[in-house]
């Protein structure tokens, strides 16, 4: 069920079909979008194509997070923060028409991701063993938003990247990398926060697709520290397209992708602040969520319309590596989320 690709390729041929399916602990193929072929008018095609790059950080008070969105016929820039004692966040998004202003890069690999209006400004920059994150949103809750960032990214450091089909010749391309060792610092609310690497960890999620107009799907993330030193993190999720050849579902333990086969989720849909469990088959996953803040986030835009609910809380339980070795989580901090969207 699990197909490893390990020999690079387009990602589409000339027909816009897939060369490969699966999962990769690298990047090994070029995302050659303009081969797209699932309208027969291709001028309509650059609207359905689906881009993105959302940045997190943790660091033991607060998640900070960060993102550039190409939806096609709009694009959104967006931050948010996360309080974990007070319970409490606060969000900001730019719609932009067009996605005029946005650029992304090609790739994962290279290349710089960048808006600026003059006012808000976000610059995340991929170089041979880091990725640099530059934020200035001065409006950012009355009093601004502000950052300077390293993420540390060696060449061994593996990622959960995954191609997988969706019917009618749609697709989704995502790498997932978890704790990446931070530094730099980060203004908010007037208060200044120095990000030390052995204690803040960052994590980005890539994205690249063609989706069903409507679409669902759950994510589970953590990146967090061992008592040991040692930095874990999981990504687990289910909810679209054909994930036959290969799941996103990985422990990440210093650097290293553990593959996982399928995990069951049990959450209520009711009431997400009740504990969720997480478990597979064969033993290898078993998880209690225990959340301590929803964020929620309600886009309407008539085209475009999402609702997520982003539970942050700790996770308890164990997971069992390739070799064997069993993993204790016994508090670390991580997030669930169900999202539904129109787009």
């Amino acid at each position: 069920m699990q197909h490893e690709l390990t020999t690079p390729s387009p990602l589409l041929n000339e027909r816009g079909e897939l060369v490969q399916v699966g999962w990769s602990r690298q990047p090994l193929l070029d995302c050659n979008l303009e081969k797209v072929g699932f309208y027969r008018l291709r001028v309509l095609q650059p609207l359905r194509i689906k881009c993105w790059d959302y940045y997190g950080l943790t660091i033991p008070t607060h998640y900070f997070s960060f993102t550039l969105a190409d939806l096609g016929y709009a694009g959104q820039v967006f931050a948010y923060v996360v309080d974990f004692a007070a319970r409490r966040h606060h969000e900001e998004t730019l719609t932009i028409p067009l996605a005029r202003g946005i650029t992304l890069p090609r790739n994962s690999t290279e290349g710089v991701s960048s808006f600026d209006n003059g006012r808000v400004r976000l610059t995340f920059a991929a170089e041979p063993e880091a990725r640099r994150l530059s934020v200035a949103w001065p409006g950012f809750e009355g009093q601004g938003l502000s950052a300077e960032l390293k993420l540390a990214l060696p060449p061994g450091h593996e990622s959960m990247t995954l191609v997988i089909p969706i019917p009618g010749k749609r697709f989704y391309y995502n790498r997932k990398i978890n704790c990446l060792p931070a530094e730099g610092w980060v203004e908010y609310q007037g208060q200044r926060f120095e990000v030390r690497p052995d204690e803040c960890l960052g994590n980005l999620d890539w994205g690249r697709g063609v989706w069903e107009y409507r679409s669902f799907w759950v994510w589970a993330s953590a990146s967090a520290r061992l008592s040991d030193g040692r930095s874990v993190g999981l990504n687990l999720g289910f909810g679209f397209g054909d994930t036959s050849a290969a799941t996103e579902n990985a422990i990440i333990l210093n650097g290293r992708v553990h593959k996982l086969d399928e995990v069951q989720f049990d959450y209520d849909p009711a009431n997400f602040m009740r504990p969720w469990r997480m478990a597979s088959p064969d033993g290898r996953v078993d998880l209690e969520f225990v959340p301590f803040y929803d964020r929620t986030a309600r886009t309407n835009l008539l085209v475009i319309a999402s609702e997520v609910h982003q539970m942050f809380g700790r996770y308890h339980g164990t997971m069992i590596t390739d070799e064997g070795e069993t993993i204790q989580l016994n508090g670390i901090v991580g997030f669930a989320e169900e999202h539904h969207a129109r787009w």
